[in-house]
């Protein structure tokens, strides 16, 4: 029997024209699940209840700040997508792959699962250690695609930091769930209804 030898392993970058259709998507999938597990571990070990950190408030009040925050930072973003060159809003065509032939259940679908597993990992537990700055902070670095350049990186740190703020105000993690879900929904909805009508 043949031992393995990790100094034969070879790693390769892995590029995203590298990737098909399949592959992107276990990508995705598993990097949330990923980002969930820490999450949950991370909010188990501030010795608090990941269950009662999820408990529905006894008022719907939140989903009107919900919706609300999700509807300015759509404008927002589709505002400064008019003035701005489309070169410095590229994300190295993640965004367009994911979205732009998925059917619209799974839009959904890919936006509720990176909502709630996201949103858990900052809001839920990152924040709870370092305050909604320092999670702004990190939760752009975490978003790698859009490091090359400023003006994208700069609307996630803002994004981030109005979640952080809503969560705080609401107190229930739904209302940056919802306004994250909210955003990541319409954006890849234009994305799609966009290649639609290019078709």
């Amino acid at each position: 029997m043949r031992k393995f030898d990790i100094r034969k392993l070879r790693l390769r970058k892995l590029t995203l024209e590298d990737m098909n259709d399949r592959l992107l998507l276990v990508n995705l999938y598993f990097t949330q699940l990923i980002t969930f597990i820490i999450g949950l571990l991370w909010v188990i070990l501030q010795g608090r209840n990941p269950i009662s950190l999820f408990e529905m408030p006894d008022s719907p009040g939140f989903l009107g700040y919900a919706v609300g925050l999700a509807a300015l930072v759509v404008l927002f973003d589709l505002a400064i997508s008019r003035w701005v060159p489309e070169e410095a809003m590229e994300d190295g065509g993640v965004n367009e792959r994911i979205f732009k032939t998925r059917p619209i259940w799974h839009i959904a679908l890919i936006c509720l699962v990176v909502s709630v597993c996201e949103e858990l990992l900052f809001r839920g537990a990152i924040q709870h250690a370092i305050g909604p700055y320092w999670t702004s902070i990190v939760f752009a670095a975490i978003h790698v695609r859009y490091l090359r350049h400023w003006i994208p990186t700069g609307l996630v740190f803002a994004i981030s930091y109005a979640f952080g703020w809503i969560y705080i105000w609401t107190d229930t993690i739904w209302a940056p769930v919802v306004a994250h879900f909210l955003f990541d929904l319409v954006m890849g909805l234009i994305i799609r209804l966009r290649r639609e009508s290019q078709a």
